[in-house]
């Protein structure tokens, strides 16, 4: 019927009518917090492009961990900055690298959390891109796909070693999943689950993370590896390639301007979606805040509400702390 009989105006009255009809729930649950760790002790050094983010050194991690749970934030996403890069990343499979101490500080303070570890090496070769480096046909370098492959099982297992509870691979290498799930199978972690950046786009939106994880390219950019952003039947390829490998979550990244790639993805696989609020979604946001153009609480929780809504059961945001508070 229409109005007049039809008002959908009267469950809009008060707060409790729209409680008790609402259709998306957004909980602390939903949340992961990232994390980027570094060197040395006592170091909080602010990000200035992601406001009210540091890099932070192994203890004062920790101690930001322990308020992460507090809020009743269920887990951490963990991104290493070494003390030196070289050509293959090879602190990023170190047993003794700086992510490696830094899932030892979480366990030993016997923290309720969930310890979630990126796998990726561009925070650790001295070039900035994600895996090894070859001459293509054209005489160009760029990354070689199958050798990296061996470089990103090696750091999941020394992350898995280490004692983190998941391991997230987010280089976009054709085959990376697989080389991982088999890496961990064969070493008797079978039961670690892989939550894996499946339809990760060369966006424009990651430019406070390259600040944050000091991982830049140093020629080139990632768009020989990374999806191109008009393309959504590719990300749908994209993830039913990785859970044919064994990924137990999936991920699209960026979350805002992907969301009907998110919609399309919880619509068309049965299994958990995840979605990456990344760095340029935060900072746009936390500057027009500090601008006095929009406010802060209400414009984030409004975007979360958004990425919940087209699908993602799994969030990593770096308003997850706050999000928390503000939730409960």
């Amino acid at each position: 019927m229409s109005f007049p009989i039809t008002r959908l105006r009267r469950l809009r009255r008060n707060d409790i009518f729209r409680r008790m009809v609402c259709e998306t729930v957004l909980t602390p649950d939903n949340l992961i917090m990232p994390l980027f760790v570094v060197p040395g002790s006592r170091v909080k050094k602010p990000i200035v492009s992601m406001p009210g983010n540091a890099q932070l050194s192994v203890d004062t991690l920790v101690e930001e961990a322990k308020s992460i749970e507090q809020a009743g934030v269920p887990a951490v996403i963990l991104f290493g900055i070494p003390s030196k890069k070289d050509a293959l990343g090879s602190e990023a499979y170190a047993a003794d690298s700086i992510v490696a101490r830094a899932i030892e500080g979480i366990k030993k303070a016997k923290l309720d959390l969930c310890v979630i570890t990126d796998v990726c090496m561009c925070e650790y070769t001295d070039h900035g891109h994600c895996g090894a480096i070859k001459t293509n046909r054209d005489g160009q370098p760029d990354v070689d796909n199958d050798s990296t492959l061996e470089l990103l099982a090696k750091e999941a297992l020394a992350h898995i070693r280490a004692g983190a509870d998941m391991v997230a691979p987010s280089d976009m290498m054709d085959g990376r999943v697989g080389a991982i799930r088999g890496a961990l199978d064969g070493a008797g972690f079978s039961d670690v689950p892989i939550m894996a950046y499946s339809a990760k786009y060369a966006s424009a939106f990651y430019g406070p993370f390259r600040d944050a994880a000091e991982s830049p390219p140093q020629f080139g950019d990632r768009s020989s590896y990374q999806m191109n952003p008009p393309n959504a039947r590719e990300a749908m390829r994209e993830i039913a390639l990785d859970i044919e490998e064994g990924a137990d979550i999936v991920m699209v990244k960026p979350a805002l301007a992907y969301l009907d790639i998110i919609a399309q993805a919880a619509q068309r696989f049965d299994i958990p979606i995840a979605a990456y609020q990344v760095s340029g979604e935060f900072s746009m946001i936390k500057a027009a805040a500090a601008n006095g153009w929009l406010d802060e609480k209400r414009t984030a929780l409004e975007m979360l509400t958004a990425i919940r809504r087209a699908g993602a059961q799994l969030i990593l945001t770096y308003w997850a702390k706050d999000a928390a508070n503000w939730l409960r």
